[in-house]
């Protein structure tokens, strides 16, 4: 039995929660999301806390009795407090400009990369670093994987686009034979 769907998600003050029809509704001052609860997972609110269950005993059941109550928890943190993600642009010339909702990169490339930022996402760039905040974890994690992935760090300069907390670890370039 999953040990994280065992525990109550406590609702704060602030933020409004439903459970209707097979849906979870959380709604708070940085927004509304929503999750649609899979079969076999049974999802309440008792004395201001979410209490997720397993209806079935299947091994389905059981992989999203857990999942159920982290995605409902990242839900209910999002629209109370919200997510953050920060990368940093490392290289010379690297940098990057917010056109409207399109976020334009310059790292390196012959060309400038063009990229549609979500609307459930807030952008904040400045010139070697991109702050995004967003109330859906999900949505503001895969956006940042996607702008890492245009030029991600390499470990010889330490040049690329990296998470601010992340370590790149560094290697020896070459050494000539003498």
């Amino acid at each position: 039995m999953s040990r994280i769907g065992k525990l109550p998600v406590a609702i704060p003050s602030g933020v409004k929660c439903a459970v209707a029809g097979g849906v979870v509704s959380v709604e708070g001052p940085k927004g509304k999301l929503s999750y649609s609860i899979r079969p076999g997972v049974a999802v309440e609110i008792v004395d201001d806390k979410f209490v997720v269950s397993m209806v079935g005993t299947d091994l389905q059941a059981r992989a999203d009795y857990g999942t159920a109550r982290a995605t409902i928890n990242n839900m209910v943190k999002g629209v109370s407090a919200g997510w953050k993600k920060t990368l940093e642009l490392n290289g010379v010339g690297f940098n990057a400009k917010l056109q409207g909702q399109k976020l334009v990169l310059a790292v390196g490339f012959s060309h400038d990369v063009t990229m549609d930022v979500p609307a459930a996402i807030k952008c904040n760039v400045q010139k070697s670093s991109i702050e995004m905040e967003s109330a859906d974890r999900e949505i503001l994690g895969t956006f940042a994987a996607k702008v890492r992935d245009v030029q991600p760090p390499e470990p010889y300069l330490g040049k690329g686009i990296k998470y601010s907390d992340e370590k790149v670890r560094r290697k020896a370039g070459k050494t000539g034979k003498k």
